[in-house]
């Protein structure tokens, strides 16, 4: 019974996290080496991140500048980084690639935030989906004399409050990362 509230607990934490690295990869008009962890390069026949593949540094808060370990790569990682969906032209000057992150418009910004308020949503929908595979444990248990009716009564209480706690945590996320994006 503890088990299977904990485990829902777990799950639903993961789903935070997975939203937390989604909103990562949302750029606010300044430079975040996070827009590249989804970027994979072909590295001698196996898809390899940027990060393991070159150092990532932030000049002057709306660049990023990537330096290959090896110099010979730098074709390659300049064609994944065009080929993905960041919406970024790099500039390759022959020992590194800059990306140059241009001011995001007021468009964009609300474009971007309906975006962020879907992700948000869909991270909610998956704590709930978590709730209800988790009742319906609950209910078996219950069914199967393996718990009592008090039991299954404080546990599906317990099991909402957690939901409720991972919703309100989403919904914080969702406002923190707007408020980020709206800030000029």
């Amino acid at each position: 019974m503890k088990e299977t509230i904990n485990l829902a607990k777990e799950k639903m934490e993961k789903s935070l996290n997975a939203l937390g690295n989604e909103f990562a990869a949302i750029r606010a008009g300044r430079a975040n080496p996070a827009v590249l962890d989804k970027v994979t390069v072909d590295y001698y026949g196996s898809p390899t991140p940027i990060q393991q593949m070159a150092a990532i540094s932030v000049s002057e808060g709306r660049n990023l500048i990537i330096s290959p370990w090896e110099k010979n790569q730098l074709k390659a990682i300049e064609k994944a980084i065009q080929a993905s969906d960041i919406g970024i032209n790099p500039t390759n000057d022959g020992s590194v690639i800059r990306l140059a992150f241009p001011q995001l418009t007021e468009e964009r910004r609300k474009e971007l935030c309906k975006n962020i308020k879907k992700i948000g949503e869909d991270c909610k929908v998956a704590i709930r989906s978590i709730r209800r595979d988790t009742m319906e444990k609950l209910k078996k248990m219950k069914k199967n004399s393996e718990i009592t009716e008090d039991d299954l009564g404080e546990c599906e209480k317990k099991v909402q409050k957690i939901t409720d706690e991972y919703c309100d945590k989403a919904d914080k996320a969702v406002a923190d990362k707007e408020k980020e994006i709206m800030t000029v």
